[in-house]
């Protein structure tokens, strides 16, 4: 399945998740917005589209930054005039350590980031999607298996996953009187740079480290293409994709 005159929006385009997830949605179609922190990837990424015939724009932003996300969207508008799908994919951890050694700033950095930053973005789609001709549109948010359960030492981290979840259901609800439907994706171990820690040995919930399996990136790119693909009048709620072994049912 392909898209035709689509305009889709990913966050945290650069690498990763982000990054696969642009590439599959340029392959199939959809116009792509790619934005991240960093211009120079998302430059490259691109390039690429256009030397392969597909529809890129690239605009660096940093989305817990309001006076940056309004940029962001003045830049769709005048490109493209619509946004048809939206994946709120940007995200960070914070320091592993317990929450008497956190630090305010550390917090806020990750809440900023995950909480936020998804605010934002889902906040100017909104708007957009629901005043466009046709009307309507899709927004996607990367939750993560730390949406259900966490791990040790992560509560900055877990504790926005949890609060992604509240949002995704406020805007499913929200957005239906405006045709616009939203979900969720929790990923588990997809083999990217934030994962490699787990093919060395991470912490369990009972005090052991151990290494945990990977499963490729690019499944998670057609889960997401997937999502994205469904009319209007359909929606994938909830979708977990995760590499089969990794501890996450009765973890802990």
């Amino acid at each position: 399945m392909t898209a035709t005159n689509k305009v889709a929006l990913v966050t945290g385009a650069g690498s990763g998740i982000g990054l696969a997830t642009a590439r599959r949605l340029l392959e199939h179609g959809y116009s792509v917005v790619l934005t991240g922190r960093r211009q120079a990837p998302l430059d490259a990424l691109a390039d690429e589209a256009r030397q392969r015939g597909a529809d890129a724009l690239a605009v660096a932003c940093d989305v817990s930054d309001a006076a940056g996300v309004a940029a962001l969207f003045d830049a769709i508008r005048q490109r493209y005039g619509r946004l048809d799908v939206l994946f709120n994919n940007a995200g960070r951890g914070g320091p592993p350590v317990e929450i008497d050694e956190l630090s305010v700033e550390d917090w806020r950095a990750v809440v900023d980031i995950n909480l936020t930053g998804v605010f934002l973005c889902t906040r100017a789609a909104f708007g957009l999607m629901k005043t466009q001709t046709p009307r309507g549109g899709r927004i996607i948010n990367n939750g993560s298996i730390s949406a259900h359960a966490p791990r040790p030492n992560s509560i900055a981290y877990t504790s926005t996953k949890h609060a992604i979840t509240g949002l995704t259901k406020s805007v499913s609800l929200d957005g239906r009187k405006y045709d616009i439907c939203c979900g969720q994706i929790d990923i588990g171990n997809a083999a990217t740079e934030m994962a490699e820690r787990m093919a060395r040995g991470v912490p369990q919930a009972n005090g052991e480290i151990a290494i945990e399996p990977l499963m490729d990136v690019e499944l998670v790119a057609d889960a997401v293409l997937h999502m994205a693909n469904l009319p209007l009048s359909a929606n994938v709620q909830f979708m977990t994709i995760m590499a089969s072994k990794m501890p996450f049912v009765g973890r802990g």
